[in-house]
């Protein structure tokens, strides 16, 4: 089934990834600040900063398929040194984002046949404790709640899953990932020897979204290569 898809965050990254791999087959739409990455590829743009702007759902269709929540932040500090404002933009960027967007898009979502599927990112640091990580481990982990509360209360029509992974060649971990050095102490820190690519955790969002998924909801799915449960 051809199916409506809302990516919130769909220009680079995971969310661009997720956008390649499923442009032939569903109706996407793209809600971003930029749109030169799309070019050739067929959705509708939609300009969108989730900071400042209201998603202008106008434009979306009657019924939402799905929906997919790309917009994260990676701000790794100690403690000592992350200022309140620190964690009150990673909260904006991260949840308040993701409740807008759900709020926007709840008609839609709950107007189909069967149920919507809604998929967030979280990280591995949330439900493993890591130095450095407060802020962000924060956001997600106030995320990973919402995803759950809104799994309970929007049953059956939504189904809410998020997926957790550890570090991801993306444009926003490029500076953990912009020199040989950092590359191989990142990739040795995991037990599978590598960091995560954009197109494995695309294909994890894609089965979300599939109904081959239609009995899953409130779950977080941990795809970190093995960092998160294993001491190597």
């Amino acid at each position: 089934m051809k199916k409506n898809i809302l990516i919130i965050g769909g220009s680079s990254g995971i969310g661009l990834a997720l956008v390649k791999q499923l442009s032939e087959n569903h109706t996407l739409f793209v809600a971003s600040r930029s749109h030169e990455n799309l070019n050739g590829l067929s959705v509708t743009h939609i300009p969108f900063d989730v900071e400042t702007d209201e998603l202008d759902s106008s434009v979306l269709p009657d019924t939402l398929h799905g929906l997919v929540y790309c917009p994260g932040t990676i701000n790794l500090r100690p403690f000592k040194g992350l200022k309140p404002e620190v964690f009150a933009k990673d909260f904006s960027i991260n949840v308040m984002g993701a409740i807008k967007t759900v709020q926007a898009t709840l008609a839609p979502l709950q107007n189909g046949d069967t149920p919507a599927s809604v998929v967030f990112f979280s990280t591995v640091a949330v439900g493993t404790g890591m130095p450095f990580h407060a802020s962000v481990a924060t956001a997600k982990g106030a995320l990973e709640g919402l995803s759950r509360s809104l799994a309970a209360e929007l049953a059956p029509k939504i189904r809410f899953n998020v997926i957790a992974p550890s570090l991801v060649d993306t444009p926003l971990a490029e500076k953990f990932l912009n020199n040989d050095t950092k590359k191989t102490n990142a990739a040795a820190r995991h037990p599978m020897q590598r960091v995560g690519k954009p197109e494995e955790i695309a294909e994890m969002t894609m089965f979300l979204l599939s109904d081959n998924s239609s009995w899953m909801t409130a779950q977080t799915l941990t795809i970190d290569g093995g960092i998160g449960s294993i001491k190597s």
